[in-house]
């Protein structure tokens, strides 16, 4: 999602601060798909203006 800051920042369902802030939205969806498939977790893919773009499943639903 967009940092406050500019670039663009990834954080966690229910955190109000960022884990980390990225330049790039590429660098920072590199990041958390590597983060979101070592921890199982969904991935949500934000546009500039807030809305959600995209999403990823890399839980337990996902072997099935």
């Amino acid at each position: 999602m967009p940092a406050l800051g500019g670039g663009w920042a990834v954080r966690r369902t229910g955190a109000v601060r960022a884990s980390k802030t990225f330049p790039t939205q590429d660098a920072a969806i590199a990041y958390a798909r590597d983060k979101a498939q070592s921890e199982r977790a969904d991935l949500y893919i934000h546009r500039a203006d807030g809305t959600i773009q995209g999403r990823n499943s890399y839980g337990e639903d996902s072997l099935r």
